[in-house]
Formats: C-alpha cells, sequence, structure tokens
C-alpha cells in the first residue's frame, strides 16, 4: 500500500494535533482493521486516538443503499420540497426509508410542529421528534465516488468495531459521525476513550466532507498535563 497522506493541523486546543490520513476508498466487505492498522502504521501510537468515520464503516459493513432503489411517495416528495438544504430531508429517497421506519403520522405530527415552533421561535423541533430515526440516515450529498448516489446507514456495534482495532494494533479508536454542520458526534468508542473530549477535539471536521479520502484522523495529544483524549491517562 502506498504511504498515506498526512497533514497536521493544529487544533483549537494548545496541545492537541490532527492529522487526516488518506486510505484506499472503502468498499463493502473490506476489513476496515486491517485498512486502518495499515493506512496508520508509523503514525499512530499508544497515547493517540485513531477516529474513523462512520461512513467508512458503515461502507465496509453493507450498512447502504442505492438511491434508485427507493421509490419515493407523493409525502416524500412534497416535503423534501419545502425541507431546509440538508442531505436526508431535501431527498426525497432518503426521507421515503425514515417514513417506512416510523410511519407517515409520526412524519407528519414532526413537520406540523416544525412549523408551529418556527413561528414561535423555535427551531429543530422536526429533528426533536425523529430522533435517531433522521440521524441514523445519511442522504447521498456529500459522499465520494462511487458512493455519490447511496444513502448510507448508521453502522451496526461502533463500539466492538472500535475495540477490536485497539485489540488488534494496541492504539485506542473511535468512531465518529463529524461534518460541516453540527458538532461532532462520537458514536462508539474503544474503552479507554474520553469520549466528549474527542467529540470536542473533531468539531473542526478534520476527516473533511467531500472528496479529501481521508476517513481517519489520528488524534495526538502534546501538550503539557494528562493527556485529555484518554481516562485517567489510558487507564480504563
Amino acid at each position: 500500500m502506498s504511504r498515506p497522506l498526512i497533514v497536521e493541523r493544529e487544533g483549537e486546543r494548545s496541545g492537541l494535533v490532527t492529522v487526516p490520513v488518506r486510505t484506499p476508498i472503502v468498499q463493502p466487505g473490506n476489513d476496515l482493521p486491517s485498512i486502518v492498522q495499515d493506512a496508520t502504521k508509523g503514525i499512530a501510537r499508544p497515547g493517540d486516538v485513531i477516529t474513523v468515520s462512520e461512513t467508512a464503516l458503515a461502507i465496509a459493513q453493507g450498512q447502504t443503499m442505492a438511491a434508485q432503489a427507493v421509490r419515493p411517495s407523493r409525502l416524500a416528495h412534497f416535503i423534501s420540497r419545502h425541507a431546509a438544504p440538508l442531505a436526508t430531508v431535501n431527498q426525497p429517497e432518503s426521507l421515503q426509508i425514515v417514513i417506512d421506519r416510523v410511519g407517515a403520522p409520526k412524519v407528519i405530527t414532526a413537520c406540523v410542529l416544525q412549523v408551529v415552533g418556527r413561528a414561535f421561535g423555535q427551531r429543530g423541533l422536526f429533528y426533536r421528534v425523529m430522533g435517531e430515526a433522521i440521524t441514523a440516515i445519511d442522504g447521498y450529498t456529500g459522499t465520494m465516488p462511487p458512493f455519490e448516489r447511496f444513502i448510507v446507514f448508521e453502522p451496526h456495534n461502533p463500539d466492538a468495531f472500535a475495540q477490536s482495532v485497539f485489540e488488534r494494533i494496541g492504539v485506542d479508536c473511535a468512531v465518529v459521525d463529524a461534518n460541516d454542520l453540527a458538532p461532532a458526534k462520537l458514536l462508539g468508542a474503544s474503552r479507554n476513550v474520553e469520549r466528549e473530549s474527542v467529540a470536542r477535539a473533531l468539531d473542526a471536521n478534520p476527516h473533511g466532507n467531500s472528496d479529501e479520502q481521508t476517513p481517519i484522523v489520528v488524534l495526538k495529544w502534546r501538550g503539557a498535563g494528562r493527556n485529555p483524549l484518554l481516562r485517567s491517562d489510558g487507564q480504563a
């Protein structure tokens, strides 16, 4: 495997360095722990945290669906035309999957509450009502080829995946949902990871949202004092 592209970026917090690592395009059925091991060899060391994008893990697990395989209903088309420009909601195919999972009544209720809430200065009620039914689905905007027209679902058991990476290479791991529109969300982690600190470290989205091909970011702590990325300096 060719050496990965490495670009170090100083974080907003003094002492934190993020190192995006380029990999081959992840495909369904890939052994992702092996890809992580090969890509981070010579880069990640004990005390670091390897973060892996949820999209890469979901694709490796086959948690995707081609958009053309979905037949949106009139309701999905209507809502998507009036939705804010966010991938899942303004794509009728992605929204149809949500409707199929939770039922049209709940989606309609969430839409009504969103409209009423906005009139009274409250935003985001649609997402509060829908909860994980909407956050577990990523629309196809921003997914790089050949998956630019694929809907990506939330990965299975990200905690187990992260722990398997740690047990294989001895470096802690986390699975993250990071984008340019919202704070980063940590979906799973090996047991030593300080989850809140790692999520905050990724708010600037060093993974990228387009064709960066850097689904892995290694977090390194070079500051004084205790490493905030790990629990009790890495002791579970």
